[in-house]
């Protein structure tokens, strides 16, 4: 998620557990602290932008790793403030919130390595948007109401809490109805793999991809629709594009998006994306894999495409979605991209 929820849900799970035994500034503030540390990851360079991509959400979001720094920077804070006395509780705190920030990215997704260093699975529920405000909101309102009201305050930030992980448990519900649609009105489509997903930064338009033999099918359903045939828009790989899977780096990806990975040309460039995060030709990660020279193939660098990621405009386009029937979103301009020369 995106770092004001993770900041906001740090802070609402440290104060909860602080409770009455610290002030509630001091634990919100440590509690939006830790909860922001874990995607500082961000900043690091791990050698190119494929290996960025991957190893996010790596070690800092972790459970072992987690565990074994909660207790140094609780001892960091105690020291700080010279509550020693409250070692414990500040120990909890700072792991349910480094916790909890991983759980969180889990309901997203981009994918969360929780059991480094034994395995190297992301773990993707996909099931939220990485940013959506009706899950941060109470968060917010509720931190904001223990600040000003620290004793009965403990009991909204609570509520808040409790909202938010409902509309998580209400995400989660919402995609098995569009799964379920799915299945009834495409029964010869279950044997591919297949991924329900939200649109952005709602809960309500969920998008639909379906990989088959010739490339993906993209289709969408608002909760709305009812029982309205859900069509699918059928997206082609090349010959060409498609011998770019046997390339180490297009494995790498889609071992880490689970198979949906695709394959696309753009003049003599061919490139892989992951088509879970975007939609209708507007994807967040596209790299550049080789250039096509005559009949042959030559490797490149593998470097990420650099174009505008729509959120807005695909918000947009899901509120229309919603309401009317709308067309398909224009895909974004790419605004540099590696050479073939």
């Amino acid at each position: 998620m995106d770092s004001v929820t993770q900041a906001a849900l740090g802070a609402a799970v440290a104060v909860a557990v602080m409770g009455k035994s610290t002030s509630v500034k001091k634990a919100a503030l440590w509690g939006a602290v830790a909860g922001t540390l874990p995607d500082l990851d961000v900043f690091i360079h791990y050698g190119d932008d494929l290996s960025n991509m991957l190893r996010h959400r790596g070690e800092s979001h972790a459970f072992f790793y987690q565990t074994l720094f909660a207790p140094l920077l609780a001892a960091l804070i105690c020291r700080w403030h010279q509550q020693q006395a409250l070692f414990l509780h500040w120990w909890l705190a700072i792991w349910l919130v480094l916790v909890t920030h991983s759980l969180l990215d889990t309901f997203t997704t981009y994918g969360t390595q929780l059991a480094l260093p034994f395995s190297n699975h992301a773990f993707a529920l996909e099931s939220i948007f990485v940013i959506d405000p009706l899950y941060t909101v109470p968060l917010l309102i509720g931190v904001a109401l223990a600040w000003r009201l620290p004793g009965p305050g403990l009991g909204f930030n609570a509520l808040g809490l409790l909202l938010s992980s409902l509309y998580l448990g209400w995400g989660l519900l919402a995609q098995q109805w569009v799964l379920w649609q799915l299945d009834q009105q495409h029964p010869e489509l279950a044997h591919y793999e297949r991924l329900v997903q939200p649109t952005a930064l709602n809960t309500l338009v969920w998008r639909i991809i379906v990989m088959d033999e010739k490339g993906y099918r993209e289709g969408f359903y608002a909760l709305n629709d009812g029982k309205t045939p859900i069509e699918f828009r059928q997206h082609a790989f090349s010959e060409q594009a498609k011998t770019l899977s046997q390339l180490p780096e297009a494995q790498e990806l889609t071992r880490f998006s689970h198979g949906f990975v695709g394959y696309f040309q753009r003049g003599q460039l061919l490139t892989m994306a992951d088509l879970r995060m975007g939609m209708q030709g507007n994807y967040a990660f596209e790299f550049s894999l080789a250039c096509q020279q005559d009949t042959k193939l030559q490797p490149i660098a593998v470097v990420q495409l650099d174009k505008p990621y729509q959120m807005l405009e695909m918000w947009a386009w899901a509120f229309r979605r919603f309401w009317l029937e709308a067309r398909p979103l224009s895909e974004s301009t790419v605004l540099s991209q590696p050479g073939c020369d």
